[in-house]
């Protein structure tokens, strides 16, 4: 369904879109953040987020309290003790291009312009998709740690967070702040992720849909030991509250991090111009699919500590930081057979089974066709989708894996349908 353009709208239909998004983004917000199980792309949420601001900025007078772009993440879900945050854990601005990434160096040139001969630097390293997670250390002891949640209250996991044998219960070396918040992402490798799957498959277990998820899922167990045997892995990259910076740039910090018994990213670099980030993201996403686990971009952050100071935040995002994404990873695979599993309401929900192919690190042999319509070609308003094309079986199509959303069918290669496809038949009974 075409959107109106925002320059378009009228001030009464404003407020109206600006209250559907609101509602939108908030049940996927729960979705994602409280429930580890989202449903659309983060391509397609982040143009949903995009929109609202677009919005927002030509009506300013229309900013909903509730507006997404005035919170990170969703509520801290039921059944853990809450944890408010020192320091909020904010989201991050997105860039899409090399423009977008142009745009941010030029803005913070702009903002230091009075600074003639000031040398800014950067750095850039990769965006671990996983579940973000902050460790209070105090006299070098990890005492607590929790979730994002809504980006000023998370849920207190430091008896699953010390089973993470990444996670030191006492800093190494000197030299670390009295009180000190690391943050990082916990996430669970390829690896990982498939012995799972096959341990589960052999009892019969649950089917795990991505690593993102599950390592999601692992962190909010009520029993540690289930946490303790899916070997989660952690990157720390930030810290919130500390009585002392660790050092007085970015990079600097985070190899403190490594001395202080952490595991940090071996492809972080310092950069001073765009072209030296854009090459960097370019480099790591040539490595991606050999990395063993999950990355969905490039974080650029401005190196010196000042400087991030200096130039500050706005409606909840820091100004000295972006986050350029990557493209959805797809790949080219043939739907075997089409299966109908019966839910526990008595739904019908059509599966596709599919000759197996890797999708960004992970093997996809079943996929969603949701409902009748679905497989048609229609969306549920009953809009073409995948232009228009069914899915039948012998069919060859494309498969997406956008950030960590389950994998979907994003086209049908109709050139390549096998002359004795046939339209499949939902049964009704």
């Amino acid at each position: 369904m075409d959107e109106k353009p925002v320059d378009s709208l009228s001030e009464s239909e404003a407020a109206s879109e600006l209250k559907r998004l609101a509602q939108e983004i908030a049940e996927h917000d729960r979705r994602y953040h409280g429930e580890d199980a989202p449903i659309i792309t983060d391509a397609e949420y982040d143009a949903l987020t995009r929109r609202n601001l677009a919005i927002e900025l030509r009506f300013p007078a229309l900013v909903r309290e509730d507006s997404p772009s005035r919170r990170v993440g969703a509520p801290p879900a039921e059944g853990f003790a809450k944890v408010r945050h020192a320091v909020p854990m904010l989201s991050l601005a997105k860039a899409y291009t090399d423009q977008d990434v142009a745009d941010f160096i030029v803005r913070g040139r702009r903002f230091f312009d009075r600074d003639k001969d000031l040398d800014i630097a950067f750095t850039a390293e990769p965006k671990i998709d996983g579940l973000s997670a902050s460790l209070r250390y105090e006299g070098g002891v990890f005492v607590q740690g929790a979730t994002r949640g809504d980006g000023a209250v998370g849920e207190d996991i430091t008896a699953n967070l010390r089973t993470i044998a990444d996670i030191p219960k006492t800093l190494k070396g000197s030299g670390w702040p009295g009180v000190i918040e690391i943050r990082g992402e916990v996430y669970m490798t390829y690896a990982e992720f498939e012995a799972l799957k096959q341990r589960s498959a052999a009892i019969g277990g649950q089917d795990y849909v991505n690593p993102r998820n599950t390592a999601a899922g692992s962190l909010r167990q009520k029993d540690p030991s289930v946490t303790a045997s899916r070997n989660l892995k952690f990157f720390a990259y930030a810290w919130g509250f500390t009585t002392k910076d660790p050092a007085p740039t970015q990079y600097d910090s985070v190899q403190k991090f490594a001395e202080w018994g952490f595991k940090v990213s071996p492809l972080m670099v310092r950069a001073r111009s765009v072209e030296e980030l854009v090459a960097h993201y370019h480099l790591i996403e040539t490595q991606r699919s050999s990395l063993g686990y999950d990355i969905d971009g490039v974080v650029y952050k401005v190196d010196q500590l000042e400087l991030q100071r200096r130039w500050g935040f706005v409606t909840g995002e820091p100004r000295w930081a972006v986050a350029h994404k990557f493209p959805a990873e797809q790949a080219m695979t043939t739907v075997l057979r089409i299966d109908i599993q019966v839910g526990r309401t008595g739904t019908l929900a059509p599966v596709a089974r599919l000759a197996p192919v890797t999708v960004g690190g992970v093997v996809v042999e079943n996929v969603t066709l949701h409902n009748e319509d679905y497989i048609k070609g229609l969306d549920s308003n009953g809009q073409p989708i995948r232009d228009g094309y069914d899915v039948r079986i012998g069919d060859t199509v494309v498969i997406q894996r956008a950030g960590d959303v389950i994998p979907q069918i994003v086209s049908v290669v109709i050139d390549k349908r096998p002359p004795d496809a046939v339209p499949y038949e939902f049964p009704h009974t």
